[in-house]
Formats: structure tokens, C-alpha cells, sequence
């Protein structure tokens, strides 16, 4: 049986005004008219023949957005476990583990966050059954996906060399942090590094004996939680102990410590949609590289992003690379090349408390 968890804590801070800290990017429609939730929810259910379920890991003030955006599909989750606070990808998947840990079998754990575009269903069922094998195994396995070309706004994984199992996995070399262009242009040259997908897979036994080994203060501070959760008795004292938890991530927490940690290479389409420009890159444009509303008029204008509510009419002269986006009560206007500096707005406005942040 494979088990998916599916993050979705993301303030989606990039996105901004789109993407506010009361509904971020993962509730909202950017590549369809499903909302990226539901997308990823759908996309579960298809990549094996023994599916559970979807887990889903949210902000407390998510909860009821996330299950009626699920009732909407007709989806009903395993179960929807709220964090009191976001401490990054380590707690809130172990906070999973634990709830699969309570249960019959010792399912394969499909991690996969809420806000990320795929495209090409078929590729990535077959890259989730080498995945789901190698993690039968015993491997921790995670998802690099092959460049595009060298983006600066993801982070990478060197690769090393082929698993002794056979097929497309590769051993994992290292994680690499977001790099400048030169030096993302040398990894995709070198044929040796994939981006970072934030995807996993692995026994749920395996995970938490991974926790215990290198995270085992974390382990057990969110075991208390998770007990005092399920016996009704989660105290404001046991909610706040949680927002003290370090901020760690799994890849910097467990994967980069564990020896059997394996990489299937996705050949599929894929965006975690960290920014307009990635937006701009998934989105139809016309004949000039113009992403417009329906009634948009753009003369002598190029590689535009617009977003506007509906019924505005947007027109654009003479301008090149922007990203415009009209939210009603806010309105963004940046160049696209410096798209991924929008958070700076957001964290200003998180200092001074306006509540459009």
C-alpha cells in the first residue's frame, strides 16, 4: 500500500498578492481550474494501483479550506493532522510518520508538497513505481528531476553513480542550495546534478528510525505532541513547545545523514511555482510572450505576466518582462528577472502587521 503525505504548509510568499498568509498558493487555481491541493490530491490517487487515501499536513487556520477542497473532488483524506506553528519539512512529516506508525502494515510514505505543477501523469507514475520498490527495499529515495535548463530558484542534487538494483536510480552525491546563474549553468553542462524536487519516499518504520538517529530531540518532542493531540489534551503548553522546534528540513535533517539514500530521475514536467516568472513559464501566451487576461490588449509590448480580477481590462504599451498583478486591494508591479523578490514585500508587511500581507 502507498501511503501519500502531502505538505501543505507553504505561505507561498512569492507570490504575493495572489498568495496571502490566510490562503497562500496551494488553495488557489494557477495551472487549471483545480487549485494546486487538489491537482496534487489527484495526482496521488493515480500513481499506484494500491493508493490510500491522501494525509494531509496544514497550518490550523488551513483546516477547513483544505477539507472542503477536498470534499469538492469528491476526496476524502486519511486524516488531516494541524500544526500549530510551520517548522519546515522534518516536523510536519514526522508528525505524519507518527499517525501512519499507529496504524496496521508498514506502508510506503509518498511526501510530495501541495503547491508543485506536474505535467506528463504517465512519466510520473513510472518514476513512483521504481521509487515505491526502491523504498520496499529499504532506501530512502527522493525525486531529482532532469534540468530544464540552469534555474537559479531551485535547489540541486548531485548524483553519483547507479544503484547495484538496476533501472534509472542513482546513488545521491550531496544537496546543493540554490546557486548563481554561472554556476548553474556548470551543473546542467556536467550532466551530474538534477533539481531538487522536495518529493520522498520511504517506509514509514524506516523514516522514524531515521528521526530517532539524527533528529532524536525532535522525535521526541513531537511523539508528546502527537499523544496529547490524540488524547484531546493538546495544551496551549504542548502547542507551544511545538512553535520552539527547530526549523529543519528534511533534506538537511535526515537526507543528507543517511547512507541508503537513492535518486529516481523524473523526465516529467515540473514547477514548484516559486515565483511570477515560473508562473509566466507554465501559462499560455500569445504570439509575443504575453501572459493576459481574456480582454487584455498588449501593442509593442512582450514576455509580460498579467493577473487581473475579472471584468478589468488590462492594456499594456511599449513595456517588456514585467509581472503585473492586480488583486484588488493590492497591486504588484515588478520586473520579471527580479520576480523572486516579492518575499521582501511580504516580510515587510509581516513587520508593520498589515493585515494584506
Amino acid at each position: 500500500m502507498l501511503q501519500p503525505v502531502i505538505l501543505s504548509g507553504g505561505s507561498g510568499t512569492r507570490l504575493w498578492p495572489l498568495s496571502r498568509e490566510h490562503y497562500p498558493k496551494q488553495l488557489l487555481c494557477f495551472a487549471g481550474e483545480r487549485t494546486l491541493l487538489q491537482e496534487t490530491a489527484l495526482r496521488a490517487g493515480l500513481s499506484a494501483e494500491e493508493v490510500a487515501a491522501p494525509l494531509i499536513v496544514c497550518n490550523e487556520e488551513h483546516r477547513f479550506l483544505v477539507a472542503e477542497q477536498l470534499r469538492e473532488l469528491g476526496t476524502a483524506p486519511a486524516g488531516i493532522i494541524l500544526e500549530p506553528a510551520g517548522r519546515n519539512t522534518a516536523p510536519a512529516l514526522t508528525l505524519a510518520a507518527l499517525a501512519i506508525a499507529q496504524q496496521d502494515g508498514d506502508p510506503v510514505m509518498l511526501v510530495m508538497p501541495a503547491d508543485h505543477v506536474v505535467r506528463d501523469a504517465q512519466a510520473f507514475a513510472a518514476a513512483v513505481a521504481e521509487a515505491v520498490t526502491l523504498a520496499e527495499a529499504g532506501y530512502l529515495v527522493t525525486f531529482g528531476i532532469v534540468p530544464a535548463g540552469p534555474e537559479t530558484g531551485y535547489g540541486y542534487i548531485k548524483v553519483g553513480g547507479p544503484l547495484a538494483t538496476g533501472g534509472a536510480a542513482r546513488e545521491l552525491a550531496a544537496f546543493v542550495e540554490k546557486p548563481d546563474l554561472a554556476t548553474a549553468q556548470g551543473y546542467v553542462a556536467s550532466g551530474d546534478y538534477l533539481w531538487n524536487s522536495g518529493m520522498f519516499f520511504f517506509l514509514a518504520s524506516r523514516i522514524l528510525e531515521a528521526i530517532d538517529q539524527h533528529l532524536p530531540g525532535l522525535g521526541v518532542e513531537l511523539q508528546r505532541y502527537d499523544e496529547a493531540a490524540r488524547a484531546g489534551t493538546e495544551a496551549e503548553s504542548i502547542k507551544a513547545t511545538y512553535a520552539q522546534l527547530p526549523a529543519v528540513s528534511i533534506d538537511h535533517g535526515i537526507m543528507e545523514k543517511v547512507s541508503a539514500v537513492s535518486v529516481v530521475p523524473g523526465s516529467f514536467e515540473w514547477s514548484d511555482l516559486g515565483s511570477w516568472t515560473s508562473a509566466w513559464e507554465l501559462s499560455p501566451r500569445d504570439g509575443h510572450g504575453n501572459v493576459l487576461p481574456e480582454d487584455g490588449i498588449a501593442a509593442d509590448a512582450s514576455g509580460n505576466y498579467v493577473s487581473a480580477p475579472e471584468g478589468k481590462l488590462v492594456v499594456l504599451v511599449g513595456v517588456h518582462d514585467l509581472v503585473v498583478v492586480d488583486a484588488g486591494d493590492a497591486l504588484l508591479v515588478v520586473p520579471k528577472n527580479r520576480a523572486q523578490e516579492v518575499r521582501v514585500v511580504v516580510a515587510s508587511l509581516r513587520d508593520r502587521d498589515d493585515a494584506r500581507r
